[in-house]
């Protein structure tokens, strides 16, 4: 029989004449070299996983890391000092064979206890850190865990920095009891000191992440990472499909189901993690006041507002045109001005209660170097694009996205910038059923006392309380051909004339247009548009657009918190 035969046959008992056993010969990769990945089943070489982020090569999976080749992974080489290694946790049960288990998992994982604290830096930003080991009874929270986590935020509150914490645990320690459930409400309290002094928490979660950690320090995150397919969840699947008789639906607690559902701001892959830190760090750096940065030819403060160089195009049209034209297809919607306009965006997700609406686009970046929050209501820019989007008429959970955003922008001193351009807010059932009203309510009440600069600028449509609740502000501006309005023409024409199809007439009563709102007093400024008005011309708007915002965020950063209340009280005092 040839060899090469030989190794074609399966691997079976040496007892058959003709066959050599696999199982008998010595295996030609060392052992230990390889391993089989508890995802796909598939054979992988230990050490390129270990290379590549510990992600199967061949699925994708993610492999559960050890806390300190987490810290590895993401801190500059040679930063990391570590807090409380020696903290251990007492037997507050007197459990039996509890002490015993934990000498046992010391000895073999080499931790004390199932998080690593301390300080490290990350590309030069000094940050501390908090790293969940799920070798260590699952990472689950004893008093030793919670005890060091409230210890490192405590300490990064008094020396004014960041802190970073990995979730990966099954949650509360059920051998520690009551004394577990009390590490929620101490590492909790801790956090709420840490953002009372204006301090930036980043929570990152890794799979899994359950229980009391999650009902407590893994959700309070300033900004809430996760892991791709990560398992997140205050019950267990198990536990949920035991408790309702109901078999759980593909993806449910998994990051993208967290995603979609408002609770997370973004899911990032393990090899772009240090870089996305890196850069959610240094946009919160910065929160020095505008007035620090010398603007060349700023306007003097107090400088009466201008209708622009779209005075004169503005009497050239007729108020229903000017709808027409907001309408237009090909018109540049909000995510345009983002990209125009900022640099550094990073967005971020949900409203922490139900969904995240893709109506409403928010997060962080740069404008000419400095940190602001940017917040746009959002088309698309083709059908399937404005399907997603809901035709940018926003629901509840879209504005206190919104409001979350602004909050956090309040927190770190960031002026917020707007982009209105909607219809009007989404009047489905389902809108009504979780608050629209008290959703547009909240955020102009909030918005009325917002202590940070809010510039809103109408880019398209501002129909109703849907565009309100993104321009209760200290400016607001518009472009030439934009509306705003008490409601669509449409819907003026059928409350008021009983004939939506009189919307032309309408629009000529409502005073509507730029220039209109302009000699109200409703609008401080107004840009001209070139005619077509499209994506391939739009620098010829956000030029002159991203000089005039300078000077805003000049003139409204020289005011105290006082001050800028006040003023914006007075704005609509008078209207």
């Amino acid at each position: 029989m040839k060899l090469d035969n030989v190794f074609k046959k399966t691997r079976i008992s040496s007892g058959r004449k003709g066959y050599i056993s696999l199982n008998l010969t010595k295996p030609e990769v060392p052992e230990g070299l390889l391993r089989k990945c508890n995802k796909c089943g598939g054979a992988i070489i230990a050490k390129d996983v270990k290379d590549d982020y510990y992600i199967c090569p061949k699925c994708g999976g993610y492999f559960r890391v050890h806390a300190y080749r987490r810290i590895e992974m993401v801190v500059d080489a040679g930063t990391f000092e570590e807090w409380d290694e020696c903290l251990t946790a007492p037997n507050p049960l007197q459990y039996k064979g509890y002490e015993e288990k934990l000498s046992t998992l010391q000895e073999k994982t080499g931790l004390k206890e199932a998080v690593v604290t301390g300080k490290a830096q990350i590309d030069g930003t000094e940050v501390v850190l908090g790293v969940c080991d799920g070798r260590f009874l699952m990472a689950s929270m004893g008093e030793a865990v919670g005890e060091k986590i409230a210890r490192a935020v405590e300490r990064a509150t008094k020396e004014g920095l960041p802190v970073i914490l990995f979730a990966c645990s099954g949650g509360a320690r059920m051998q520690e009891g009551i004394i577990s459930l009390m590490q929620m409400a101490k590492t909790s309290a801790a956090l709420k000191r840490h953002s009372d002094a204006g301090l930036l928490y980043i929570s990152v979660l890794t799979d899994p992440t359950t229980g009391g950690v999650t009902a407590s320090f893994a959700m309070l995150g300033d900004v809430i990472l996760a892991e791709p397919k990560a398992l997140i969840g205050f019950a267990g699947p198990r536990v949920i499909e035991q408790t309702i008789g109901q078999k759980l639906p593909k993806g449910f607690q998994r990051s993208e189901f967290l995603l979609e559902h408002g609770f997370i701001d973004g899911i990032v892959e393990r090899h772009q993690l240090k870089e996305t830190l890196s850069q959610i760090l240094r946009l919160h750096e910065d929160g020095k006041a505008w007035n620090d940065r010398e603007a060349a030819g700023a306007e003097e403060e107090g400088e009466k507002a201008s209708l622009g160089d779209a005075a004169v195009n503005n009497k050239l049209a007729k108020a229903w045109d000017r709808v027409q034209l907001s309408r237009m297809k090909d018109r540049p919607v909000g995510s345009d001005y983002i990209r125009e306009l900022f640099t550094d965006f990073i967005e971020l997700h949900g409203d922490r209660y139900f969904a995240d609406d893709k109506a409403i686009i928010g997060g962080i970046g740069r404008f000419r170097g400095l940190p602001v929050t940017v917040i746009a209501q959002a088309k698309g820019t083709n059908t399937k694009e404005n399907i997603e989007r809901n035709f940018g008429m926003p629901s509840p959970d879209g504005y206190r996205k919104a409001l979350r955003l602004m909050k956090q922008a309040e927190k770190f001193c960031r002026p917020v910038i707007c982009f209105v351009d909607t219809p009007g807010a989404f009047c489905g059932l389902e809108a009504e059923e979780r608050g629209q009203g008290e959703a547009i309510a909240r955020n102009i009440y909030e918005m009325s006392g917002l202590k940070a600069p809010v510039l809103s600028i109408i880019i398209g449509e501002g129909g109703s309380g849907g565009a309100l609740a993104m321009a209760t502000a200290d400016e607001v501006w518009m472009l030439e051909n934009s509306v705003y309005s008490i409601l669509s023409p449409e819907g003026f024409a059928s409350i008021l004339w009983k004939d939506s199809s009189k919307a032309k007439d309408a629009a000529d009563v409502m005073r509507l247009t730029a220039e209109d709102l302009y000699q109200m007093g409703i609008v401080e400024q107004v840009f001209a548009e070139p005619a077509p008005y499209t994506i391939e011309n739009l620098k010829e708007v956000t030029c002159r657009l991203a000089d005039k915002i300078e000077e805003f965020l000049k003139r409204y950063g020289k005011m105290s918190e006082a001050e800028l209340m006040e003023h914006r009280y007075d704005r609509f005092r008078k209207m």
